[in-house]
């Protein structure tokens, strides 16, 4: 009797947790598996499945299968053959996941974002680990692509305790790029949270400013959160940060030209270079030793990398000379690391070659982006003729447009004389006297009109030299446009000092040097009392040559920290992954004569 009361025992209780196990599944819908059949056969089940909702859920598995091959085409136009309205709820979120998935592959974020929107996957939480993966993986993606940044992170935390092996291992990297990625007044770690926990590790290491800095806040912050992920198992780029803090640098080698016609920029690049130096020795630092080499004597890169290296120099910084870093661009690797000081035509170089100069894309990247940032849309460009100009229009027609910016004119200027005939063009002025004219010659009158210029440029992006700009924007008056604001590039401002010289540019914006518009930076009011020049235009190269210095013990932080930036004197440095050191720079403008610092561009 005892016996059989424990069977009947044991029997209920297998029923019922038969059961609970059970329900979900009944209440969600059974989910396609990883089937034996092709999605051939599998259509074929499907075509001749005697229930509606068997045959959908054939099709959705064959869909899966295809998208798996990643055969992305196939799998939609299955897809699409599924009707939802037959699916239970957990079944369509395994179809609101797959079709977020496809959006991706023809890298649409937005409308994975939207699939994922779908009513079912509310209750995803109810649903198989897998799948909860599954959709929350495709998430983070969506919202990444989506310029979402910090809420991809939090779908990558929300997912991190459900996966195992190599893929929590490169989920976990991933936490750490979109969280590194995020600007510094962006990261508030409010709470103790696992987001936090990221949060107060990024802004640690991008407020330490040398590597040393950097490695005693990892220290410290791992001792303050022994049990956040990142402490147990930190993010490769920091392990990386740890070793370069092991390797200090000793000696520098600074290979600029003492004769020639790139002599003065040597000299300027090299003053500033020196001056940060010297202004580390006086902070208490110990400072790498600094041997000078003169480029404009060189026989061959390949002697100068023999003597470096018996020399004991770890890093060179320079050559400035556009024709030598074309050289060392083309080689397969480099002896010694080197920062040269411009950059060579192409994206690619070998691993040991950093690139920084004064470019002029990176201010009409910086004029696209301020405009953007203001709400501008419509765009008219006056660039001068010749090379210079191409590649200034290049770089600014590139990021515009890829940011969904449009151009509706673009005039390339050359001689005085034809501005006035350039800017009425640019502006259909012409157009608009032959209606008042012939409106005048039809009503056999004098008609009183004035001509209207065309309503659709919303701003001018101008790259022009000072007397250019004296010129244009006086015009620009004339022709009725004057109150077009005008974005331009720094190269408008010669720093002369001379007030009268700006009276005709009133309201132009333009990007500058945080060195030409900061007089009050103790760097730049040591180096101008020595050396006047550094005051004016010239002083851009002196900022150059000190972030120079500031860059050379930096670059592999840049590089292993994806967005993180150094707050230098010729702009905002950071790197891309080309290895080119590229630039932000705050804005002013043309007041009474005079020069009103803008507030930064967000970034």
């Amino acid at each position: 009797m005892i016996a059989c009361l424990r069977l009947f025992t044991a029997l209920c209780l297998a029923a019922l947790l038969a059961a609970c196990a059970s329900s979900p599944s009944s209440s969600l819908g059974e989910l396609p598996r990883t089937p034996d059949a092709s999605i051939e056969q599998l259509l074929e089940q499907a075509a001749q499945a005697k229930s509606p909702d068997k045959a959908a859920l054939l099709r959705l598995s064959a869909a899966d299968m295809a998208y798996r091959q990643g055969n992305a085409g196939q799998s939609a136009q299955i897809l699409q053959q599924v009707p939802m309205e037959q699916l239970q709820p957990g079944q369509q979120a395994f179809a609101s996941t797959l079709s977020a998935e496809l959006a991706m592959t023809r890298n649409q974020p937005k409308a994975a974002l939207a699939a994922l929107n779908h009513p079912s996957l509310q209750r995803l939480s109810e649903m198989s680990i897998p799948l909860q993966v599954r959709a929350g993986t495709v998430h983070a993606r969506a919202l990444e692509a989506d310029g979402q940044t910090l809420a991809a992170a939090r779908e990558r935390i929300f997912i991190a305790p459900m996966l195992e092996g190599e893929a929590a291992s490169k989920n976990h990297e991933a936490i750490w790029t979109l969280i590194a990625s995020l600007p510094t007044d962006q990261l508030q770690p409010n709470g103790t949270d696992d987001l936090a926990g990221w949060m107060s590790l990024a802004l640690a290491v991008k407020t330490a400013g040398t590597l040393e800095q950097q490695q005693a806040a990892i220290d410290d912050w791992r001792s303050q959160h022994p049990k956040h992920p990142a402490a147990i198992i930190l993010p490769l780029p920091l392990t990386k940060l740890k070793e370069l803090a092991s390797q200090p640098l000793s000696k520098i080698a600074l290979l600029l030209p003492q004769d020639g016609q790139l002599a003065s920029v040597g000299k300027a690049l090299r003053d500033g270079f020196m001056a940060a130096h010297y202004q580390a020795q006086q902070a208490g630092q110990k400072p790498p030793a600094i041997v000078f080499y003169d480029s404009s004597h060189l026989t061959s890169m390949d002697e100068f990398y023999r003597k470096a290296q018996a020399d004991g120099v770890q890093l060179v910084v320079g050559p400035l000379e556009k024709p030598l870093v074309k050289q060392l661009s083309t080689r397969p690797q480099l002896p010694i690391t080197t920062l040269a000081l411009n950059y060579s035509e192409g994206d690619q170089g070998p691993a040991q070659l950093f690139q920084f100069g004064l470019a002029a894309e990176d201010e009409a990247r910086e004029v696209s982006r301020r405009a953007r940032a203001d709400g501008l849309h419509r765009a008219a460009i006056m660039v001068p003729k010749g090379e210079w100009g191409d590649r200034v229009l290049r770089a600014f027609s590139q990021d515009w447009q890829a940011n969904g910016g449009s151009i509706v004119a673009t005039e390339r200027v050359d001689q005085p004389v034809q501005l006035a005939q350039q800017i009425a063009d640019m502006f259909q002025l012409r157009q608009s006297e032959a209606r008042a004219k012939s409106l005048q010659n039809a009503a056999g009158t004098n008609v009183a009109a004035q001509p209207s210029r065309r309503q659709d440029i919303e701003f001018i992006f101008l790259a022009a030299t000072p007397q250019q700009a004296q010129q244009i924007k006086p015009t620009l008056n004339f022709q009725y446009a004057g109150d077009v604001p005008v974005y331009a590039t720094s190269h408008v401002f010669s720093a002369s000092g001379d007030v009268n010289q700006y009276n005709d540019m009133n309201g132009v914006r333009f990007c500058e040097t945080p060195w030409l518009l900061d007089a009050n930076d103790p760097l730049r009011k040591q180096v101008t009392a020595q050396w006047p020049q550094a005051a004016g235009s010239l002083g851009r190269l002196y900022a150059m040559g000190v972030d120079a210095y500031r860059l050379a013990p930096r670059l592999s932080q840049l590089k292993t920290l994806p967005d993180s930036r150094i707050d230098g004197l010729s702009g905002s440095l950071g790197m891309t992954q080309s290895q080119r050191v590229v630039r932000q720079l705050p804005w002013a403008q043309f007041v009474s004569g005079q020069i009103q610092r803008l507030p930064d561009t967000p970034r």
